[in-house]
């Protein structure tokens, strides 16, 4: 099984933003565990990251051409509003899970809706890295 695991804006600062709310840990340290998760579940994950809408676009483009088996998307703060991220979603036939290290329903108001939540397999939020865990569960359960 081959998984893209995609992570939007910002979370390449992990560990230097807000540490009260998302951690000390750094992105390295969320890289290392999916891999680690990854091998434990058996999963080929191709893990990547973007401060840019339509890199995570082609990111998509790309899961859908080379026949990945699913997709882990945190799209960070364009999950609120990128309807060009939803789109790209669209074309997908593979399931998606939506994971966020914190539970935005609790967040700040703007926070607490996304707009690819109701075309997910899964949504998973408020667990920190282990939500990509769990994420990675989900799909070696579907074995």
């Amino acid at each position: 099984m081959n998984i893209m695991i995609i992570n939007g804006p910002n979370l390449d600062m992990l560990g230097m933003r807000q540490p009260e709310i998302y951690g000390k840990e750094d992105y390295d340290d969320l890289c290392y565990k999916i891999d680690e998760w990854a091998n434990d579940y058996d999963i080929s994950v191709d893990v990547r990251q973007s401060n840019y809408e339509g890199e995570i676009v082609e990111f998509l483009h790309e899961a859908f051409e080379d026949d990945f088996d699913g997709v882990i998307i945190n799209p960070a703060a364009y999950t609120h509003y990128s309807y060009a991220i939803r789109d790209a979603l669209l074309i997908l036939n593979v399931p998606v899970v939506e994971v966020h290290l914190t539970d935005i329903s609790k967040r700040d108001e703007f926070r607490r809706h996304s707009v690819i939540s109701d075309i997910c397999a899964k949504t998973i939020m408020g667990k920190g890295f282990e939500g990509y865990k769990e994420a990675l569960e989900f799909f070696f359960n579907l074995l």
